[in-house]
């Protein structure tokens, strides 16, 4: 089948199970939009995504820019394991051990780690209330809520709840409450945690505009530094999300955030579909 000149290429990425479309828009531009964002993001009449990425060329040196929007089509600030795979992608393109992108969260480095593994510096925590941000001044390590979260921002905010159990929680409904609470005038990003041993956290997550997710790279950094902040874990973690096994380590220069990502098809879409795109 040849595909029409207009078609538009994306691939098909994700970090355990929190999946991505991505647009390499480098050589051709694409306008991306909250309609597009969210036609291309329904898993029955699109292709279906966590987040979608869109690559485009570098600024002030960095190999690359990206931006990302949610499933409903509303943007998000960061975007930790599509920026780890599309890391991989850039690093494998080029060669190169290193790459520099600019993302809202500001320039980020990302690195070949081996064995398949790739890191991705997030940059600092945000732990001041209007960094996060929050509706007004309070201490951000236990806020005002039942079960008393600590809120943090990694370009996008945060609210972690550590539990005895995170297995037992209703994700659905609990995570829905919280991320639409007054607190956040962002909504948040929610996640219930568990110690299961020494410096291992068990996680489940309910992102922002998407709902449960198999994992998120923004998430396990934000709830990493609030472990370490409660004095539940050290700064360097591993986390077991419901799609696999991340490492944290919140470093003086960052969090760094480590591991595995999979690019699993390329495709396209038709003139044609994106035209009946409102």
């Amino acid at each position: 089948m040849t595909l029409a000149t207009h078609d538009i290429a994306f691939m098909k990425m994700h970090g355990l199970g929190n999946d991505f479309v991505v647009l390499d828009c480098r050589v051709r531009r694409v306008s991306m939009n909250a309609a597009m964002a969210k036609a291309i993001g329904d898993r029955h009449r699109g292709v279906g995504f966590d987040q979608l990425a869109v690559i485009e060329p570098g600024d002030d040196g960095a190999d690359a820019r990206l931006t990302f929007y949610n499933a409903d089509g509303s943007t998000a600030g960061a975007c930790g394991n599509a920026t780890r795979c599309i890391a991989r992608y850039l690093l494998d393109e080029s060669g190169m051990s290193e790459v520099v992108l600019t993302t809202d969260r500001g320039r980020l480095v990302a690195r070949d780690a081996g064995h398949g593994l790739t890191s991705v510096n997030m940059g600092p925590p945000q732990l001041d209330w209007a960094d996060v941000p929050l509706a007004h001044a309070m201490d951000t390590l236990e806020l005002p809520i039942d079960g008393g979260p600590t809120a943090t921002g990694m370009g996008n905010p945060h609210c972690t709840f550590f539990v005895e159990d995170a297995e037992s929680v209703d994700l659905e409904s609990r995570g829905a409450e919280i991320e639409h609470h007054p607190l956040f005038p962002q909504r948040t990003n929610v996640q219930f945690a568990s110690v299961i041993g020494e410096n291992h956290l068990r996680m489940r997550v309910w992102e922002r505009g998407v709902g449960v997710t198999l994992a998120s790279g923004s998430s396990s950094c934000a709830t990493a530094v609030a472990a370490a902040r409660r004095g539940l874990t050290g700064r360097s973690v591993t986390i077991e999300l419901d799609g696999g096994r991340i490492d944290i380590d919140w470093r003086e220069d960052g969090v760094w955030m480590t591991g595995p990502t999979a690019h699993v098809f390329s495709g396209s879409f038709t003139l044609a579909w994106l035209e009946t795109i409102r």
